[in-house]
């Protein structure tokens, strides 16, 4: 069977399981809605986690990033999973035992502001719908190739399975469909690694090909023979600021990121928020230790294939044919010798390749199998879906539950609360379906730019409210406007013609000491970490109670919250 056919009998079976799940898991209340009733079990929380966080810009992008930077590639490796690892054992456990069903609940009720709440909320969508953005464009890109169709009809097929499950089940149906597309994508993400490591290095294990073989030396010696610097080379695409900033940013941003905290709301217990956190972090590992081997294989695999290839021994490749169709793959023989040479020179280089379709092409290139190449395409969606789904449903909840409930009607009823929470998943769906087909970059730096939003609004105000008790609303409201403003505008500012139809250049440069618009969070949470502290210090402390509820969420659970707060009180 060919490609396309094995592609089509994957995504179907996959997006049947996944309506299946949805059904099986709908929901009527609203704790089953926003929280899947806070019973899920830990490992099932872990994979979902994991599968929540590993995006398409995991699946998809890092690899291709990492491959084609080299070096300085590592920086999305170092600064996504050192940033589950902080959210992990310094923010999760303590949001768990605060016990709100979303972030800026938590917020509001911390620094005792429905001010707060509403900024807080803003930010959550914000950051929610440029996260979004990234996972559409990773489904369009999939369905194109693929099952040869227009992008738009690809987003909108996305778009449909997502509603359905989320609409239907909330949390509880998200949940339980992130646990099964955990699955998928980590055998999809193994399989064709293992396959390459082999053929290439004579180990079948991509981890252990990587460093027990000379596969990089190689690749090194390919690269200066066509006039590029060495593979393992540092600082080649950014200097050591833009590196150390563009770390902190994902980082920290990892640990800010509200789709992800909101998984911690999921478990039982602070015991089961710890263990899920663990678990995830294992299956996270899975994949992210093998990235940086399937980068380094499909560098020299592509090097390989078309360095000094003819046009016409090319255009007989039949997976050349169908990436050139999608637009993200073109040959240009621009000196007219009929032969395709690579350059590190962008105005001599006679190919075009967009960074997205390393993983994705990789087995195609290699030679594998046709299911193999499917089960990746298949893979591929099932990591844009699972984080979108995430991401819709934080958009969902923070109107829904923190503006509409907390402040709009307190006294709406169940019923009322979860039809509201639909119906803003559908309307979040519009929207990340027009940003699917109108997207403002590439899947990586898309998300690149949502982890900057995040550091720079929710990781200071969340850090401190849990671990200051002198931190009052004055200083959270104005710290979060400092910081998401900064950040934002830097970001629009620096990428506007990127981002809007019709801008020739952008409306200013890189002002902040040459810093990137994917490392600006880094300044951003600064300002936030600045202006909440000074701020508070002129300001009047929180009320006694609040900081009872500080003091309970840190001590252990034997510690009553309630004789905690009759000593504040008296």
């Amino acid at each position: 069977m060919s490609v396309e056919v094995w592609t089509y009998l994957f995504v179907t079976i996959t997006f049947m399981l996944y309506l299946y799940i949805g059904w099986r898991a709908r929901v009527r209340e609203s704790a089953g809605f926003y929280v899947a009733g806070q019973g899920v079990p830990a490992i099932a929380n872990g994979a979902a986690t994991a599968a929540d966080w590993m995006s398409a810009a995991s699946f998809i992008s890092m690899a291709g990033l990492i491959s084609f930077m080299g070096y300085d590639g590592s920086v999305y490796l170092l600064g996504w999973t050192g940033g589950y690892v902080l959210l992990a054992l310094l923010l999760a456990p303590y949001l768990r035992k605060f016990g709100k069903y979303t972030v800026p609940d938590f917020v509001g009720d911390r620094y005792y502001s429905d001010v707060a709440r509403i900024i807080a909320v803003i930010a959550a969508v914000f950051i929610s719908i440029t996260y979004v953005a990234g996972q559409m464009r990773g489904v369009g890109i999939v369905f194109s190739r693929f099952l040869q169709v227009d992008i738009e009809v690809g987003v909108g097929i996305g778009m449909v399975i997502v509603c359905f499950f989320a609409v239907l089940g909330g949390m509880k149906g998200i949940t339980w469909t992130q646990v099964a597309q955990y699955s998928v994508l980590i055998v999809a993400f193994l399989i064709p690694a293992g396959a390459i490591s082999m053929r290439l290095t004579g180990w079948p294990v991509p981890q252990v090909g990587l460093v027990g073989s000379d596969i990089i030396q190689r690749l090194n010696e390919i690269q200066t023979d066509l006039g590029f610097a060495e593979y393992t080379q540092p600082y080649q695409s950014m200097n050591l600021l833009n590196m150390v900033c563009l770390t902190i940013a994902l980082m920290c941003g990892t640990a800010g990121l509200p789709h992800v905290i909101v998984r911690f709301y999921t478990v039982k217990n602070v015991r089961a928020a710890r263990f899920s956190a663990g678990w995830a972090l294992l299956f996270i590992a899975v994949l992210y230790t093998t990235a940086p081997a399937l980068a380094a294989f499909a560098r020299y695999n592509l090097i390989e294939s078309l360095n000094g290839k003819t046009i016409e021994d090319i255009h007989a490749m039949e997976w050349t044919q169908k990436w050139e169709k999608t637009g993200l793959l073109g040959f240009d023989d621009k000196n007219g010798d009929g032969v395709i040479t690579l350059s590190p020179d962008k105005a001599a280089s006679e190919l075009t390749i967009d960074a997205d379709i390393i993983v994705l092409s990789t087995p195609e290139v290699a030679g594998l199998a046709p299911w193999v190449v499917a089960l990746v395409a298949a893979g591929g969606l099932a990591a844009a879906l699972s984080t979108a789904s995430g991401l819709l449903l934080v958009i969902s909840s923070s109107i829904a539950h923190d503006i509409y409930y907390r402040l709009i009607n307190p006294a709406a009823d169940e019923a009322r609360r979860v039809l509201v929470g639909r119906v803003m998943v559908v309307a979040a769906v519009g929207v990340a379906g027009f940003f699917g087909v109108n997207p403002p970059g590439f899947v990586g730096e898309v998300v690149a730019f949502a982890f900057g939003l995040a550091a720079a609004s929710f990781f200071p105000i969340i850090l401190l409210g849990i671990f200051s008790r002198r931190v009052n609303r004055e200083g959270a409201i104005a710290g979060m406007i400092v910081g998401l403003g900064f950040t934002a505008t830097y970001i629009v500012g620096t990428q506007a013609d990127k981002m809007i139809p019709g801008l020739d250049a952008p409306l200013f440069g890189l002002w902040c000491f040459g810093i990137s618009a994917k490392g600006i969070g880094t300044v951003g949470m600064l300002l936030n970490f600045i202006v909440t502290l000074a701020v508070s210090a002129m300001t009047p402390k929180p009320p006694a109670e609040v900081t009872a509820i500080i003091d309970a969420v840190r001590l252990p659970d034997h510690v009553s919250r309630a004789v905690i707060l009759d000593e504040a009180t008296e």
